[in-house]
């Protein structure tokens, strides 16, 4: 067999490389923070739909945290044995197989016709949400390190609310609610998996891609001691965040008397767009100062939302959210700004999917707990207040783990600026870059 001169290869690849019209990396970037956001945005979905399905087919408030919970270990299984797999095969190869997921979850939504499909739908969205994440945040990073590493903290928010929002409208003010959302996103996920396809790799491939898709937890040695001192935080702010996920609709609609979906989704999307912005506000702030700002809002918020509870007063309970929505978007990006930058191309996937097991820990872990105790406990309220105070109890802890570690120091190859630690790339003669800049 006859092969090509390597002349005539590299003609191939600029003729395949111009046919398909890569877009630029600015745009690029962007593009993939709006996979983040709308993956948060699905997950979010399903929120103020709980209701309605709770009353069609006729379950209980066990199975809501059970169908929340569910989701939260989909995901953990996804970055658990997927979350490497990008800095292996490529960002783009996992990119579009978990987008092209996501689309047959929407699917799965709109055509469940009972608590058995919802499950099934969830697992498969939570497995490509797993899968995404990691991938998605490190091809930000490769574009842009700084901007990626501000980005993997603000578009979590950003989805979330609007998913909670808009979902809650449909529910609210459009015909067959639980298949309009589902299909809307459907949409939204098959143009990004054309523009992703469209984007050129950030990577280059590495060996190894069967042997990363066993579960392990490994940390890089320069990341271990910024890892312990974030993870506690993470981990505190996303059980807020698992709180208005599950029992947040139920509660709201107690405190203002109202059935409606709009009201079921109200909380969760204060909570999130207040994150979104602090994440803006704080970005210029240093990481360890943006984690303190974080637990100390957390703290505040849940308290002013349990005397709210306490009190049935709506309008203390949404400041009391958006208050501690400043604690959870300071409390993450805090989080993910001190470890991130101190990770190598090749690193950042699996550094990246790590942090965010801690988050769906947090975040599901205590709520299927705290549903467990809303059907055989004191109730809802009852529950609602126990889970606040667990919340912060944790913040607490995680101020304490902080202050007793202290600031984490970086490793060598790593200045550390205004704005947190930066990667300083250090090679070798003998070594080859890492990433790919176009």
């Amino acid at each position: 067999m006859n092969h090509p001169a390597p002349h005539e290869r590299t003609a191939r690849t600029a003729r395949t490389r111009a046919s398909r019209r890569p877009i630029p990396p600015r745009a690029a970037f962007y593009l993939l923070a709006s996979v983040i956001v709308s993956f948060l945005a699905a997950s979010s979905a399903p929120t103020p739909l709980y209701a309605t399905y709770q009353a069609e087919w006729g379950f209980t408030s066990i199975t809501t945290t059970i169908v929340f919970g569910v989701y939260a270990i989909a995901v953990l299984s996804g970055l658990l044995v997927l979350g490497k797999l990008s800095d292996h095969v490529g960002r783009r190869p996992v990119l579009i197989t978990a987008i092209a997921a996501q689309a047959a979850a929407m699917l799965l939504f709109s055509t469940a016709g009972g608590v058995g499909e919802l499950l099934v739908a969830r697992v498969v969205q939570g497995l490509s949400t797993g899968a995404a994440l990691g991938a998605v945040g490190a091809a930000m990073m490769d574009i842009n390190r700084s901007r990626g590493t501000v980005a993997n903290a603000f578009a979590p928010g950003l989805g979330t609310a609007t998913g909670s929002l808009v979902s809650g409208f449909v529910v609210q003010y459009l015909p067959a609610p639980t298949h309009t959302v589902y299909l809307g996103l459907l949409a939204v996920f098959a143009a990004q998996a054309v523009a992703v396809a469209l984007i050129d790799e950030t990577v280059t491939k590495e060996p190894g891609a069967l042997a990363s898709l066993v579960p392990e937890i490994r940390l890089p040695r320069a990341v271990r001691g910024a890892t312990l001192s974030a993870a506690p935080v993470i981990f505190a702010v996303w059980a807020l965040a698992g709180f208005y996920g599950s029992l947040g609709p139920a509660l709201i609609r107690t405190l203002v008397g109202s059935t409606s979906a709009v009201w079921g989704g109200l909380g969760l999307f204060v909570l999130a767009v207040v994150s979104a912005v602090s994440v803006l506000a704080l970005r210029q702030s240093q990481a360890t100062t943006v984690m303190y700002t974080g637990i100390g809002a957390l703290v505040a918020g849940v308290a002013l939302t349990l005397v709210a509870v306490d009190l049935s007063a709506p309008a203390l309970f949404f400041l009391g959210t958006a208050v501690a929505g400043v604690g959870f978007g300071s409390g993450f990006q805090g989080g993910i700004r001190t470890v991130l930058p101190l990770t190598r191309p090749h690193e950042s996937s699996g550094v990246l999917s790590l942090l965010f097991m801690v988050a769906y820990l947090g975040m599901g872990v205590p709520a299927v707990a705290a549903g467990a105790l809303v059907v055989h406990g004191g109730g809802l309220v009852p529950t609602s207040e126990e889970y606040g105070a667990v919340v912060i109890a944790l913040a607490l802890l995680a101020l304490a783990a902080l202050l007793l570690r202290g600031r984490p120091q970086p490793a060598p190859g790593v200045l550390v600026a205004s704005g947190g630690p930066q990667t300083v790339p250090v090679r070798t003669e003998q070594e080859e870059p890492t990433a790919q800049t176009r």
